[in-house]
């Protein structure tokens, strides 16, 4: 096992994506089990903060550590099994993203789960419930979830199956390998009907497999996941269309996330079942324009979809498809359509450069992002986003919006040039995430809380439902090692530790 203690040789732990910093006396890199539950004893006997590391791709601080130690899930890295036959796959933690969906499709197989940046690790996604593009059509990465193997704070071992531990009602009890029994009161409160990944899983009779997705790291360490598999699509049908009206792509996203709706309910006479439908702004496409100069420069709005096909549907697809942009005075002429897998891939890259080109930006300027992950109800989600754009408008605040409009799941980037607009940028952020809240939405659709936005969480929750949260992981981690200062504040674990 790997230690490294000179801080010039971990630096690129101390920080994100998003340009959070933190400081840590050591990291761990273990490469094996034993490793693992070897440092986390040591951890929880000596009160070490503990702070557990994917690959860096996070905007929330969530890795980043607030003292203490880190533990890199960078070695356990090994691709255990797919079943072709079962459709089903075996994964360490550490293993890249990309490297496993590559592996998935050569054995002809797909994983929908699609984050923007695909070299974090797939512990991580899980440790996030991280979503993307195609979380419109296929969900999240909790679907994919069939079991995981979590080592808790102490060294401890879960061993869980989907289907297998049950709570009865809220309350649910696990058995580790050791033997040891370990008591939970499941929070219990209502969680937004959207997209969401703000704080713990909420349900009543609750899969114990649920209670660790989306923990970030708080709950216990994700060594290994039995992921379900699906059959690889035969084609996918990926298109931008450009508007010189931004109501037109709004309106455009809006009709087609309702007859792919349609579809899921059983309706196929609709044809239209988009896997993703994403939007940028005229202030994205501008943003973009020096590393994409033929994006028309009359475009207001652009959306990004896509749709898998069969040869046999291929044509009434693509005239379903090309009537529903023209109903909304999409020029197909000046649409970017894949006519195969080169192309696709270039779609896929103009999607995510919108997202390393802010974090570029932040990086230059010295400021921390700060780019809403903020979703909405369906019938919602018009209003909110013309709330969004008329602050930061009127605030003189530069930006640009872009995201995951199917799931009525915005990012609005705001980009301050020095630490007095970042000020200002932080307040307006606050504004819009309690005007999320207020419509019935979330603070968080897809990034999860981390350290950057727990006072959000608590605006969302309130205090009664955080010491809930705060319970669940006392009962796991009575020291409080794991994730420090994630979800939630340190003062509602320091609570329960003080003596009556």
């Amino acid at each position: 096992m790997i230690i490294k203690t000179d801080k010039e040789e971990f630096a690129s732990f101390l920080s994100d994506a998003a340009n959070f910093k933190g400081d840590a006396e050591a990291v761990y890199f273990p490469e094996n089990e034993e490793e693992l539950k070897s440092i986390l004893k040591e951890c929880a006997l000596k009160g070490i903060k503990t702070t557990i590391a994917g690959n860096g791709t996070g905007v929330t601080g969530a890795r980043v550590p607030q003292g203490g130690v880190v533990i890199s899930t960078s070695k356990l890295n090994r691709i255990l099994e797919i079943n072709k036959e079962n459709k089903f796959a075996l994964v360490e933690g550490g293993v890249l993203l990309k490297d496993f969906q590559d592996a998935v499709e050569a054995a002809g197989l797909f994983y929908p789960p699609d984050p923007t940046e695909r070299n974090c690790f797939v512990g991580a996604t899980i440790a996030t419930n991280a979503s993307g593009a195609r979380t419109f059509k296929y969900g999240p990465t909790r679907n994919y979830v069939m079991g995981l193997r979590v080592i808790l704070a102490g060294g401890d071992a879960l061993e869980l199956e989907r289907g297998e531990v049950l709570a009865d009602g809220y309350k649910l009890e696990l058995t580790a390998d050791s033997g040891r029994k370990i008591k939970i009161n499941v929070p219990r409160y209502e969680m937004p009907p959207t997209k969401n990944t703000a704080g713990y899983y909420s349900k009543e009779n609750i899969d114990a497999v649920d209670l660790f997705i989306g923990s970030e790291g708080t709950l216990g360490v994700i060594y290994s996941a039995k992921l379900r598999l699906l059959k690889l699509p035969a084609e996918i049908l990926s298109c931008v269309q450009f508007f010189n009206e931004e109501d037109d792509a709004l309106s455009f996203i809006e009709e087609a996330r309702l007859l792919s709706y349609q579809i899921a309910g059983g309706n196929e006479n609709s044809l239209i079942d988009a896997r993703g439908l994403e939007f940028f702004d005229s202030n994205s496409l501008r943003f973009m324009e020096s590393t994409y100069n033929n994006i028309p420069k009359a475009a207001k709005g652009a959306v990004w979809f896509e749709q898998e096909y069969s040869p046999e549907n291929e044509k009434i697809i693509l005239d379903k498809w090309s009537a529903l942009i023209a109903k909304h005075r999409g020029n197909i002429e000046n649409a970017w359509i894949a006519f195969n897998k080169a192309d696709y891939e270039k779609f896929k890259d103009f999607r995510h450069s919108i997202s390393w080109q802010v974090n570029e930006y932040c990086t230059r300027n010295g400021v921390m992002k700060v780019g809403t992950d903020t979703a909405v109800p369906h019938e919602m989600f018009r209003e909110f986003y013309r709330f969004c754009v008329k602050l930061v408008t009127e605030a003189n605040m530069n930006y640009v919006a872009y995201g995951h409009a199917g799931n009525s799941h915005i990012h609005l980037n705001m980009l301050p040039a020095n630490h007095e607009s970042y000020t200002k940028a932080r307040e307006l952020y606050g504004i819009i995430c309690r005007k999320a809240v207020e419509l019935g939405g979330t603070v968080s659709a897809e990034h999860g809380i981390g350290k950057l936005k727990k006072g959000y969480l608590l605006d969302m929750y309130g205090e009664e439902n955080i010491r809930q949260m705060a319970k669940l992981k006392y009962s796991l981690d009575p020291g409080g090692i794991l994730g420090p200062g994630n979800i939630f504040d340190e003062k509602y674990i320091n609570e329960l530790r003080k003596p009556l």
